[in-house]
């Protein structure tokens, strides 16, 4: 027969064994955990990433259809004649004559502009209504000098130079 103590310093040495394995399977675990635990911070901060480029991407397209409408307000270098062809349209829709006598590029790189000298010939309502309709055309535009005369007994003659916000083409 065995002895007593012969069975209880096999059990203290298999609960020493199973003591020791518990605590190598639980650095092993909690090695991995950790790694785990890191991954899933990286693959948040990707996430929320590629969260914050999807949204900027969703307001850029939106600002594009602004900036689209924005830039009707400025007249291209390339689009010169179709703004005079578009002054001598109002001119005659009101009744009058609108020369355009002269256009040069002037302003800084930031803010290029175009000059125009400009003449409105008709009868004096019709010359006002003209120049307001250039004055209020949907252009960044400024009167920056006027100038009416009476040329004939019904005829006025208006001359304007005017100050047309310019983009790069």
């Amino acid at each position: 027969m065995k002895t007593p103590l012969f069975h209880i310093l096999i059990a203290c040495f298999v609960g020493a064994a199973v003591f020791v394995g518990q605590g190598f399977w639980y650095s092993v675990i909690a090695e991995k955990s950790s790694a785990v635990a890191t991954l899933q911070s990286q693959i948040d901060m990707k996430s929320e990433t590629a969260s914050r480029i999807a949204s900027s991407r969703a307001e850029l397209a939106k600002i594009a259809d602004d900036e689209i409408i924005v830039r009707n307000y400025f007249v291209s270098e390339n689009d010169v004649v179709a703004f005079i062809d578009g002054l001598q349209e109002r001119g005659v829709s009101q009744g009058t004559v609108v020369k355009v006598l002269s256009v040069s590029a002037s302003g800084t790189g930031i803010r290029p502009t175009l000059t125009l000298a400009v003449t409105v010939t008709g009868v004096f309502d019709a010359v006002m209504r003209t120049i307001g309709s250039i004055e209020y055309a949907p252009y960044d535009l400024a009167i920056s000098k006027l100038s009416v005369i009476k040329s004939d007994k019904k005829t006025w003659l208006a001359s304007l130079e005017l100050m047309v916000g310019s983009t790069k083409p």
